[in-house]
Parts: C-alpha cells; sequence; structure tokens
C-alpha cells in the first residue's frame, strides 16, 4: 500500500515522492492515451533516461516510440508531398508525418520549452482529434494519431516551461530529483495485468466529488486536471489488481495530477467564516431526502486528505514561481525571458517559409520550392514538351522565414535621495551582479540610471560587462530631494535607443514614491508628482515592459498611481534582499 502524508506535513510542501515518480511512469504505461502524456522537466541525464526506461519497460512489446525533434517543419510534422516519390512517378505521393507515425505509441518532444507556439497548436490540434487531417500540397487524407506525449523539458528558470497549451493535455508534470532509481524488472507484467484489468475498474461518486474539490481548492480551473485524475485514480487501483478505486488511489492522483497544476494554497479551515446553522426540512420533503445520499463527515474527512495530500507535493517556492510568471506573462502575452522575437530576413532561426521573388538578401527554400511545383509537372510537360526536366515557375518559389530573439536591456533606475538610499543601492548593485553573471549566455545588457538632488544621472549605459557596473555603482553618495520624473524620462530615452538597437528594454524603478522635485527643478510635491505622472505616461504608450519596486517601509500609494500610469508591475518590498530583486526582475523580462 502506498502511504499518504499527514496533513501535519502538507503546510510547506516538500514535492514528490521517489515512489510517486517512478509511480507515475506506470501509470502512464497503463493508460497512455487516456492520461495524455506526462511533462518531464529534467536536464538531459540518467535520471531522464532511468524514468524513460521504466516507461518503456511497462509499454506493450512493440510499442511505437518516436521522437521529435526540435523546429520540426509541418511538412514533417503532419505529413505532405513526398517530394522524389512525387517526381519519380509524376502524380502526387502522399508521406505520412511523425504524428501519424507515432500512433499508438509514445511520442517525445526534444526542448519542449523552446516549442514554437505554431507547432505546439498543431500538435494539440491532433491530440484532440486523434487524427492527422491533411489537406496541402494537392492531397487530401485522414490519417489516425492517437498517442501520449513525453514533452521533455530542459529549463532552468521558472519561466522557461512547454507551452500551456501543451501542458494541459498532459496528465503529469514531473520534476526529476538527481535520480531516480529505475526498478523496471516487475513492471512489464503488473502493467499488463492492470491494461487488461483496467476497463472493469470502478470509482465511487465520493471519490470523483473529492478529487474535483481538491483541484478547486488549490486553484485549479482547467476541468482536464480532474479528469486525469480520474483516470489516474483508476489506473492505479487496476496496477494494485482491484477493480474499485480506494482513498490510496485517489491520494496517489492528488499528489500527481492535482498538485503541480495548483494556483493558491487552500485556505484554512479557522480562516473560513462559520456556516449558519442549517434550517430544518419541511414536513413533506421528508421522501426526496430519503432517496439523496447522505454527505457525512466521511466524504469530507475524504476531500480534506486529498487537499492535503496534493499541498504536500507541492515543492518549496512552486506557488510564488508561478505568480511571477503568471504576470509576465499577462503582461507580455507570451512565455520565456530572451527577449522578443523579432522576423529576420537573413539570420536566426528557420521558421517556415513564404511565397516571394528572389531579391537581394532573399534565401531560397530549395525543397519547398520543388515540393510546390511538383504537382503540376505532367500539366507543365504537355504544355512545354521539350522544355527542362523539372519546370519551376515564380509562383512557385518559396522562401525562407527567420526568427531571431533580440537580446534585453534590462534599465535600473535607482531613487538615491534620502536616508535609506544606501540600502537601495545596496539591493540594485547585488540584482544587477546576479543578472550579470548570465548576462553572456542570453546576450543581455544592464544599464543604470541614478536620480537626486535636482536631475537624474546615466551611472551606466547599456553593458554587459561586470566590472563596469561595479565601478559605475562604488561611490554613488545619497540624499537630497526625488526627481522622479527625469529619472524616469531618461530611463525612457535609454529604454528607446535599445529598441532602435534592436533590443527589448525592460524598465525597473526602485524607488518610494516621494517625488518632491518637478521637471523645471523647482520644489514642490504636486509639480512633481504632476510631472512623474506625465513621464509615465509616454513609457506606457511605447509599451516598454516595466516594473515598479516600491521600497518604502510602508506601501506609498503614489507609487502604485506612477505604476498604473507606466503600465509596471507594482511590487511593494520594503525588505527586499538582492536574490529577491533578481528573481522579480527576471520574471519581468520580456519573451
Amino acid at each position: 500500500m502506498r502511504a499518504s502524508p499527514s496533513p501535519a506535513s502538507a503546510g510547506e510542501g516538500r514535492g514528490f515522492l521517489a515512489a510517486d515518480i517512478e509511480q507515475a511512469a506506470r501509470l502512464l504505461a497503463v493508460d497512455p492515451l487516456g492520461l495524455g502524456g506526462a511533462v518531464l522537466r529534467a536536464p538531459p541525464g540518467a535520471a531522464r533516461d532511468a524514468w524513460l526506461a521504466v516507461l518503456r519497460s511497462a509499454l506493450p512489446h512493440g510499442t511505437s516510440w518516436r521522437r521529435l525533434p526540435l523546429g520540426v517543419p509541418d511538412s514533417r510534422l503532419l505529413g505532405g508531398l513526398d517530394l522524389s516519390a512525387t517526381l519519380a512517378a509524376g502524380r502526387p505521393i502522399a508521406e505520412r508525418g511523425v504524428l501519424a507515425e507515432a500512433d499508438g505509441g509514445i511520442l517525445l518532444a526534444a526542448m519542449a520549452e523552446r516549442m514554437e507556439t505554431a507547432t505546439a497548436a498543431r500538435i494539440c490540434a491532433v491530440m484532440d482529434a486523434g487524427a492527422v487531417v491533411m489537406q496541402r500540397d494537392g492531397l487530401s487524407d485522414r490519417l489516425p494519431a492517437r498517442f501520449a506525449l513525453v514533452a521533455l523539458d530542459e529549463g532552468i528558470a521558472p519561466e522557461e516551461v512547454a507551452p500551456a497549451a501543451l501542458r494541459a493535455r498532459l496528465a503529469f508534470h514531473i520534476t526529476l530529483p538527481d535520480s531516480v532509481a529505475a526498478a523496471a524488472s516487475s513492471a512489464v507484467s503488473a502493467a499488463q495485468d492492470a491494461r487488461t484489468l483496467l476497463p472493469h475498474v470502478t470509482l465511487n461518486d465520493d471519490v470523483a466529488e473529492a478529487l474535483c474539490a481538491a483541484a478547486a481548492a488549490l486553484g485549479v480551473d482547467d476541468p482536464r486536471a480532474a479528469l486525469f485524475a480520474l483516470r489516474a485514480a483508476r489506473a492505479a487501483a487496476a496496477l494494485d489488481g482491484r477493480l474499485t478505486v480506494s482513498r490510496e488511489d485517489a491520494n496517489l492522483a492528488a499528489r500527481l495530477v492535482i498538485a503541480p497544476r495548483a494556483t493558491r494554497l487552500p485556505a484554512n479551515e479557522e480562516d473560513q467564516p462559520e456556516p449558519p446553522p442549517p434550517e430544518p426540512p419541511p414536513p413533506d420533503s421528508s421522501a426526496q431526502n430519503e432517496d439523496q445520499p447522505d454527505r457525512g463527515p466521511d466524504e469530507r474527512d475524504l476531500q480534506e486528505m486529498l487537499v492535503a495530500a496534493a499541498r504536500a507535493a507541492l515543492p518549496a517556492g512552486l506557488l510564488e514561481a508561478l505568480q511571477l510568471r503568471d504576470a509576465a506573462r499577462k503582461r507580455n502575452g507570451a512565455e520565456g525571458k530572451a527577449g522578443a522575437r523579432r522576423d529576420q530576413a537573413q539570420r536566426g532561426r528557420p521558421v517556415g517559409t513564404r511565397a516571394g521573388q528572389l531579391r537581394s538578401g532573399a534565401r531560397l527554400a530549395l525543397v519547398e520550392t520543388l515540393r510546390n511545383a511538383a504537382p503540376w509537372q505532367p500539366l507543365r510537360r504537355r504544355e512545354r514538351p521539350h522544355g527542362p526536366p523539372i519546370q519551376v515557375r515564380k509562383e512557385d518559389i518559396r522562401l525562407r522565414r527567420f526568427r531571431h530573439k533580440a537580446g534585453t536591456t534590462a534599465i535600473f533606475v535607482v531613487d538615491a535621495s534620502g536616508s535609506a538610499a544606501l540600502h537601495r543601492l545596496a539591493e540594485a548593485k547585488g540584482a544587477v551582479e546576479m543578472l550579470l553573471a548570465d548576462c553572456y549566455v542570453r546576450r543581455d545588457q544592464v544599464a543604470v540610471v541614478a536620480f537626486r538632488g535636482q536631475r537624474a544621472e546615466v551611472l551606466l549605459p547599456p553593458t554587459p560587462s561586470l566590472v563596469r557596473a561595479k565601478r559605475s555603482l562604488a561611490g554613488l553618495p545619497g540624499g537630497g530631494p526625488t526627481p522622479l520624473a527625469s529619472g524616469m524620462e531618461a530611463a525612457a530615452a535609454i529604454a528607446a535607443e535599445s529598441t532602435r538597437r534592436g533590443r527589448t528594454p525592460l524598465l525597473v524603478l526602485l524607488t518610494d514614491g516621494r517625488a518632491n522635485i518637478a521637471r523645471d527643478g523647482t520644489q514642490g510635491r504636486p509639480a512633481a508628482e504632476a510631472d512623474a505622472l506625465a513621464a509615465a505616461a509616454p513609457i506606457r504608450l511605447a509599451g516598454i515592459p516595466s516594473l515598479l519596486v516600491d521600497t518604502a517601509p510602508r506601501p506609498h500609494p503614489f507609487a502604485k498611481r506612477v505604476a498604473e500610469a507606466m503600465g509596471a508591475r507594482y511590487l511593494p518590498l520594503p525588505a527586499a534582499d538582492s536574490a529577491r530583486l533578481s528573481g522579480a526582475v527576471a520574471a519581468a523580462r520580456p519573451a
């Protein structure tokens, strides 16, 4: 029997148990099509190979096992025209794609965190329909494609994840530890017996309602999650050789399926208002009550147990990371942190083809051009019997499209006024140094603007140099009034210049919001606040991703007004350290 976590241990969360991780592979082998698949978050190595070995050994012999490379073109993903066969036969010949080849088996998606949204959308459509509907290159066909997808997620930062639509269709979201002990020797026979028993496993209504209630308590709104949990519980019962789902099965399903999707912690019982006493039923309703099931304390205990089990499986810091990532997603409309993607004519990663003319700088997609021309060859040979063997016209030309990820310029705007300036500067220094540590990998840049006294000063123009950053920040004096508008205008000018140079700016403003110097240098809080709001409007209109960190001991109302005027995310951090600030900036970095 599987031991369930006690409510006492569910306070902070501890992540998956090693036995649960192995059990997820066996459950997926029992019901691969019903569970959809799994997101496997781990770097390449022994742990990931061990989990995949458990899954593969538990599958029936001869199960299809296909790999989906990153950046796979639509012609290989969905199928299309077989160019060589078509040119040889003189008529359109269809070619099966990877999705159709994976029918009835497992599809491994490499580097799923980098998968294009369009590719993920096509995979989701095929998974929903259970077939590939091919209508391209003069071909029309429908091929069965029912498979389970294992998305291999090699992301490091919390926001580097597989596309949300794809994750929603996969039952298990697993983050592997450094090692997984593969005990697959007895998995084959047990999984085979479970697959035979699975259609006969029944599920009580109270267990189903308790799983749905646990999902609602943890903020899981997608109904697919509850359905996956029900299927996982039935598969767990079948693995144990039982025909009825037990509490332990539901407990396991809550930990594996519901916990990774949690978006909030369940409310404590003591925080809930006391419900009013129930009204006595009318005398004539006794006959109806006899037919209704009694929802007694046992069912409430089951719901509380499942919520506690799911809460215990939450990794430490998961919900905070989700909130940061969701805020970044809502603002930027995408995931990731590598800078905005820009379509380029000659450089970047290939993202498909387009019709066009061969001009200077354009790159011919030879295979796609021939693929587009192949169906017309018989007709063109009849029109020009003495022409070349392969006749290509200008409407057949296809050019390569590339997408280039622009680098990010993080602009720190530091309020150096007042007695607490030295603490804010220390936070900025720590955050800049932490962000610069991986700037060489992402080709990011950092700029620092400080404002105090009568004006703002650009301490550090955009640079990836850690030495220059430290040298520029060292020895900056603090104190004096707060020219907030001047600091915002200086930062906006750097952001505009970064945009012109093809980079994506990110503005991080650290201030207590107590502006008292106007743009013309005169003192006065009303004029200074009006100028600050006026300086914030162009930042919002330019669409510059922004983060305002309120460093006041108590959150200041005007700082929140400035954030709204900038279109920035407002983050009150009266006692922020460099690590928390660096994490917030990483989550706010544009996609």
